[in-house]
């Protein structure tokens, strides 16, 4: 069956703040298409509590920021790419207020003058954190969606799932490679249409579901990442996946994250009996960047057997957790948890990506025609472990430059015709068990081979068996009708084929990626990355600056 073709100035895959923000500025160029695989809002962007890093306080400088970044990226920041992406940030902000943005004020009352009630998080050694309470992600989303509803150059298709770019090389081109566009399938009337455009733009996220515990929502199944290496784009750093140290845990709560901002305020994180163990651990304690307090809590609860362990902020005054936290306080309430009288239960949980597709600060990737922006990417700004709440910021700043890039590249309309995407057979009866089964199986591999600390011979276990799933699950892919689980599981299953391999290729341990059998920093590695491409083998590159 034929597929519909539709042509645009710019593709971007993802609704997230990076897409979102991006559509608004290259609107103002040409005609956008923004496709997301399930509702307009549903985005990691919204499930974010704590907030946005950025300068804006006398009492802060970009200097600080910059060191304190560097400090959690463990050695492997890029230092031109941090100094350039935090100095722009105060900007950016300034962009989202414009738009409507309200950030928390210190004191909204005080006429004439504007004061940010700034938060404090780990690692960070000013206060700099901007934020909505505990929902500044949400408020963001809103803020964005709410300017894109009333543009006419943007259009938002909804419950489209992007399955593969298109490529000169998947075209069979004797040309330098190009991305002409991406295979989309409408998940409504389950047919595949064809976008074509200039210019390609990923924005779908992180992997968080490839781990079996996760703060990410269901969407987050590495789309981009798998996307952009079977088109042959370098994948860099993907052995640093971010564990937040406090997720919480209830048996009827699924992902519900407790922002760092509750330590930032005082929250003390403590052993089940009552015991702070963190100073045992770092100076700053409870505050020590999250590589280190996830593993902390880690190793406290093998030591005492126990599932999780207590993360307390009843010292604060009751009214001021009430209005400072007002979403963790009502969900947790929810579950029976006052958290003004009583330590929230928490245990770590995979939460974000710090590799990615390799690009550069316009979003540049190796491939002509294809950009990504935002938790997708890995531009060096993160090193080994990102500190908190530099995310959104570099989701901002790397979209604006992507766009400013775009406008500055000459507008040339392809007239290529782009082949129709062919369908597979009628899907097996019983796909919907294999499926849902294989999916089981990669996000317990990857807990407990894959996971806070990782030995050889987990990682060797886990290689293998991926080996395995990803013929059984390409298989099926061939000879199959496509369905969005079919898709997500075949991205789940590379994303932590590349995982495993850039683990296994690191033989020392820094920031995220802890390995029992090379408990320390390795000399030999330096100052390196960890890039994977198709049909190669993962290895160092080095750092430059």
């Amino acid at each position: 069956m034929a597929s519909t073709t539709r042509d645009y100035d710019v593709i971007v895959l993802g609704s997230g703040i990076a897409g979102l923000y991006f559509s608004l500025k290259a609107a103002e160029r040409g005609r956008v298409a923004i496709i997301t695989k399930k509702h307009r809002a549903e985005s990691n962007t919204n499930y974010a509590q704590g907030g946005i890093a950025a300068v804006t306080s006398e009492e802060d400088s970009i200097e600080h920021h910059v060191a304190d970044t560097c400090n959690a990226g463990a050695g492997l920041c890029h230092p031109e790419v941090v100094k350039t992406i935090l100095a722009e940030g105060p900007a950016r902000i300034q962009d989202l207020v414009s738009l409507g943005m309200e950030f928390s004020e210190r004191d909204p009352l005080q006429a004439g003058k504007k004061e940010w009630d700034l938060g404090k998080e780990g690692g960070h050694s000013k206060r700099r954190i901007l934020h909505a309470k505990d929902v500044t992600g949400r408020k963001i989303e809103r803020a964005l969606l709410a300017s894109i509803a009333s543009h006419s150059r943007i259009d938002i298709f909804e419950n489209h799932f992007a399955i593969d770019l298109i490529t000169s090389e998947r075209l069979k081109r004797e040309e330098p490679p190009q991305c002409y566009g991406v295979y989309v399938l409408d998940t409504g009337n389950r047919k595949v249409e064809t976008f074509r455009a200039q210019s390609v733009v990923i924005g779908t996220g992180g992997c968080g579901k490839v781990y079996l515990y996760t703060t990410n929502p269901d969407i987050a199944t590495g789309d981009g990442v798998a996307m952009a290496y079977r088109a042959g784009v370098p994948i860099r750093n993907m052995e640093f996946v971010q564990f937040h140290p406090t997720c919480l845990y209830h048996p009827e709560a699924k992902t519900f994250l407790i922002s760092e901002a509750v330590r930032g305020e005082g929250g003390v994180i403590k052993s089940q009996s009552g015991r702070e163990f963190m100073n045992e651990y770092h100076e700053l304690k409870s505050l020590a960047p999250r590589d280190i307090v996830a593993r902390a809590i880690d190793k406290e609860m093998k030591r005492e057997g126990r599932d999780y362990v207590h993360l307390d902020i009843t010292h604060k005054p009751a009214p001021f957790i009430m209005n400072r936290f007002p979403n963790i306080y009502q969900t947790c309430l929810r579950y029976g948890i006052d958290i003004t009288k009583e330590p929230i239960p928490v245990v770590p949980a995979a939460h974000y990506q710090c590799g990615g597709i390799q690009t550069n600060t316009t979003g540049e990737t190796s491939l002509k025609g294809l950009y990504a922006i935002g938790e997708v990417t890995c531009t060096g700004l993160h090193g080994a472990n990102r500190l908190a709440s530099n995310s959104l910021l570099e989701a901002l700043v790397v979209a604006y430059r992507a766009a400013e890039q775009l406008h500055r590249t000459p507008i040339q309309r392809t007239g290529h015709p782009l082949p129709p995407w062919e369908d597979g057979d009628l899907s097996d009866p019983d796909e919907l068990v294999v499926v849902s089964h294989n999916w089981d199986e990669i996000r317990r591999l990857m807990w407990d081979y894959v996971g806070i600390v990782r030995t050889t011979k987990r990682l060797e276990r886990a290689h293998k068996r991926i080996v395995n799933l990803q013929s059984e699950i390409q298989d099926y892919y061939l000879n199959f009708q496509v369905t969005p689980d079919l898709l997500e599981l075949r991205n789940l299953a590379t994303v932590a084929d590349l995982i495993i391999r850039s683990a296994m290729t690191r033989t020392e341990s820094r920031g995220l990626h802890y390995n029992a059998d090379y408990p320390d920093l390795d000399p030999l590695w330096g100052r390196q990355d960890t890039v994977v491409q198709k049909n190669t083998s993962p290895q160092g590159q080095r750092i430059e600056g």
